[in-house]
């Protein structure tokens, strides 16, 4: 078996399975709201609390990483879980769904990624340790951003056109590239997006109410931050290990694209906890993209057993999220050829 006999063969084999992705999910976002109120019932830095904030950490990453298989199903294949996803953590979390469907698309394009308009590919490998670093730390203010975005901008920017572009176009997606513009949404989509922002301009603004009238603590905020903003840090990590991040702007081969992308085979603990919901097997993923988050470690099994040594699939590999990281911080640092050179070479 080669590549192009993979893709073919198991493009569109997996489907995704209804029980698995609402039992994860509701688990994952229902221990997030249980060890949130754990946290804030304790006293702080007691072991109860200090163990409920990691615990509900790691759900919280779960969960919210759910927001990368909404970008990836098919309209229809999975009924009311997007809603069900922003109602039960995206919106009361900050991170609804419209933050990410309609813009990880560009990433995923074959003419668009690791160019300039790739929201999420910036040519990292050849950064500063301390640039790597800011990268990571920087996301602890992403909570009180978004909390600002979506209740004062948002509002705003209905009735302030200019501010509205400012906001849909540079302030509504995640993204690494600084300099991407998400496209209007049209349609349904549109709709979609707006009634998003309202639940949670409302979400804010009914907080901001209780917490005046001393219905919730500053602790129960403050620990929504804590959980929030450790969780954005193990992601961002997590990114550093998604890619080579070799590329300088150039459009890249189906191939070249893979050889660029990082499967984490290492089964240790802290990388299954800090790449849930497929993360590590994200070379596979953009293989296969349309590919379910349950099917990729037993569709990675496969192709690693079909596929010859010579496959360039095979370079995708990293033992774990601190060897890829570790490997993107020396590349700028030592004299070393990128994956994608030793493919050309070959």
């Amino acid at each position: 078996m080669n590549l192009n006999e993979a893709r073919r063969t198991f493009a569109s084999y997996y489907k995704p399975n209804p029980w698995i992705y609402w039992s994860d999910f509701l688990l994952s976002a229902g221990l997030s709201w249980a060890m949130l109120t754990v946290g804030t019932l304790w006293p702080a830095w007691s072991l109860v609390q200090v163990m409920a904030t990691i615990i509900g950490t790691f759900a919280m990453l779960r969960a919210v990483l759910f927001i990368h298989e909404l970008s990836h199903l098919k309209r229809g294949a999975l009924p009311f879980f997007e809603s069900a996803y922003n109602l039960v953590f995206g919106i009361p979390f900050l991170a609804p769904s419209l933050i990410y469907v309609g813009s990880h698309g560009d990433h995923h394009r074959q003419n668009l990624f690791g160019t300039l308009k790739d929201p999420e590919y910036e040519p990292m490998a050849g950064w500063s340790a301390a640039h790597l670093t800011f990268f990571v730390v920087s996301v602890v203010a992403a909570p009180m951003l978004l909390a600002l975005r979506f209740g004062i901008l948002s509002p705003l920017s209905w009735v302030i056109p200019p501010l509205r572009s400012l906001v849909v176009r540079r302030g509504s997606a995640l993204v690494i590239n600084a300099a991407y513009e998400r496209p209007f949404p049209k349609g349904a989509d549109k709709v979609s997006f707006i009634l998003q922002e309202l639940l949670a301009a409302l979400w804010i603004w009914g907080l901001a109410y209780c917490f005046m009238f001393n219905i919730i603590s500053m602790k129960w905020i403050w620990q929504w931050y804590v959980m929030a903003a450790c969780t954005l840090v193990i992601n961002q990590v997590r990114t550093l290990a998604a890619h080579r991040y070799v590329n300088d702007g150039h459009k890249l081969t189906v191939e070249e694209q893979l050889i660029d992308s990082i499967n984490l085979d290492g089964g240790s603990w802290l990388t299954v906890l800090a790449a849930p919901v497929g993360l590590r097997f994200h070379a596979l993923h953009h293989f296969l993209p349309n590919v379910p988050y349950h099917a990729l470690p037993s569709l990675h099994k496969i192709l690693l057993r079909e596929l010859p040594q010579s496959s360039p699939y095979r370079q995708t590999s990293e033992p774990g999220i601190f060897a890829a990281v570790a490997k993107l911080g020396l590349h700028g640092s030592v004299e070393t050829h990128s994956p994608i050179e030793r493919h050309e070479e070959q």
